[in-house]
């Protein structure tokens, strides 16, 4: 979850909550994707650190090839390395057991008060969230525990909000890079006059089919490397129709109508590799997250066989009460270059699928910011 209770009581140092000011300090650096954890090296050698790496460095598997979620970076907490390193970066873990003589606990200890002390030994509040700690765009989690193997049970059963707390962030930064360039306001516009939502649409993407109910944005840097995001919607919807099933079976319809090869063939949801789908909250709405991989393929001699070319995709499924509306957001991507990892830009996906909105929603924004 992003938005926590300014923990005062918790953490005396990250006083401050509230001030109105204009906030001038500079953004946060490192590269998105990256996270910076501060944990010592006897407790980096035990139980909490392999509970570090198994909630930050999981495999995805569903990329062509597995790749850690995040690219975890440890360092050593010292009077420099606070100061140069940890407090400037864009997303850090500290992590640590309350009351050791460790550098992390020590620093823990100082900044911790007695009611915080007291939460944490008795198992309370152990994973705090704090954004924009020091610097802008920035996000800390904070994980004590009173001994390391009470720790590292806490750091597995808080997995998804640690990994929420960063991959909400990285979004959010990710987004600011990627538009900070032009936007094609005009082909969000249009979108919004003739379908009732947008997205967000980089400068360089193109609208290769615009239907009744389908819109297909598409960016091709090369033959070998394109990526493109399609919105499909049904109006008058029954909800109820939303399940894992239905999703792919839509998907594969919608793909191979619209999505062909160049020569022959067309995309299709490969079923050989791992498929995820779960329940999410999208933006305010009841859905679907899948995220898999897709192929093309052929009709060769009556039977439907691969014939090359694939990469990962990314699936949002939901029903939009206000407008009565399913709503497909499908991200792919084509990258078949092995030297190239696929992680980060499935995100560049993941985060213009989350640029979506309505006209109420959009009405809805202005009459909050009024």
């Amino acid at each position: 979850m992003r938005h926590y209770v300014c923990l005062i009581a918790f953490f005396l140092m990250l006083s401050g909550c509230g001030d109105d000011s204009v906030d001038r300090r500079p953004d946060a650096l490192g590269p998105e994707g990256e996270i910076t954890v501060v944990v010592d090296s006897t407790t980096w050698g035990g139980p909490v650190g392999d509970a570090v790496r198994e909630v930050l460095a999981e495999n995805v598997l569903t990329l062509p090839r597995p790749e850690p979620l995040f690219q975890v970076q440890r360092t050593n907490l010292n009077s420099r390395s606070l100061d140069t390193i940890i407090k400037k970066r864009k997303y850090v873990l500290i992590a640590g057991v309350l009351g050791e003589d460790t550098s992390v606990g020590r620093f823990l200890a100082a900044s911790l008060d007695s009611a915080a002390t007291e939460a944490v030994e008795n198992g309370r509040n152990v994973v705090v969230q704090r954004d924009d700690l020091w610097y802008q765009n920035q996000v800390v989690v904070y994980a004590v525990g009173p001994n390391p193997a009470s720790l590292a049970s806490r750091i597995y059963n808080a997995k998804g909000q640690i990994q929420d707390a960063f991959t909400t962030q990285i979004r959010q930064n990710t987004e600011r890079e990627m538009f900070k360039r032009r936007r094609q306001t005009s082909v969000e516009e249009s979108m919004m006059g003739k379908h009732g939502f947008a997205l967000n649409v980089q400068h360089d993407y193109l609208v290769p089919t615009d239907t009744t109910d389908f819109v297909w944005l598409r960016r091709v840097l090369q033959p070998e490397n394109w990526r493109s995001v399609f919105v499909h919607y049904i109006d008058n919807a029954d909800p109820s129709l939303i399940s894992p099933t239905w999703i792919q079976e839509t998907r594969n319809a919608l793909t191979e109508e619209y999505v062909q090869g160049n020569v022959m063939g067309y995309a299709t949801i490969d079923n050989r590799r791992p498929l995820q789908s779960e329940n999410v909250n999208f933006l305010g709405r009841f859905g679907y997250e899948t995220r898999g991989l897709w192929h093309m393929v052929g009709e060769i001699e009556g039977r439907t066989v691969p014939i090359g070319g694939g990469g990962p995709f990314v699936n949002y499924t939901f029903y939009d009460e206000a407008q009565q509306r399913i709503y497909m957001i499908d991200g792919m991507l084509f990258l078949p270059n092995p030297k190239y990892d696929k992680r980060e830009f499935v995100r560049q996906l993941d985060v213009i699928a989350h640029t979506f909105r309505t006209a109420g929603d959009e009405m809805a924004a202005q009459g909050d910011g009024a």
